[in-house]
């Protein structure tokens, strides 16, 4: 492992200010990562399409947290609920100063209509909101 960190400037020793790590996450994300979901509700034990929901992937998330905030760390741990599954993120910014921690959580129903399942789409949900009280696409978080 030590020398792969040594040959990859992205990992090890290498910490961005985090005002600057800030600083970039309050600028909005750019309008081509995000992309429209639609959102559905329950109704006489039906499905149906409600209206739709600005987005930004996971992955996406990823891509941005490892351009502005190099040696980042995610962890998680899942619950089960009755019939939810929970997971709790922690999502770690490495900077010059010191290492500067938020937590979330993401639930999911355990029987998934849509895509993905429960855990990861909790997980994705944890991540993005972390990301959010770092000021990661925040502004999605505000229509």
């Amino acid at each position: 492992m030590q020398a792969i960190e040594k040959n990859n400037p992205r990992i090890g020793s290498f910490r961005r200010s985090i005002l600057e790590i800030l600083e970039d996450f309050a600028k909005p994300i750019p309008s081509r990562f995000i992309k429209q979901k639609p959102v559905f509700s329950r109704r006489n034990g039906q499905l149906v399409k409600t209206g739709e929901v600005d987005y930004v992937s996971w992955s996406t998330y990823i891509k941005l947290l490892e351009y502005y905030a190099p040696g980042y760390d995610w962890e998680i741990r899942v619950q089960y609920l009755g019939d939810r599954t929970v997971v709790e993120g922690r999502l770690t910014i490495r900077a010059q100063e010191g290492d500067f921690v938020r937590e979330a959580t993401g639930q999911e129903e355990s029987e998934v209509d849509g895509y993905g399942d429960p855990c990861s789409n909790a997980e994705a949900s944890a991540l993005r909101r972390c990301c959010a009280k770092f000021g990661l696409g925040l502004h999605l978080w505000e229509k």
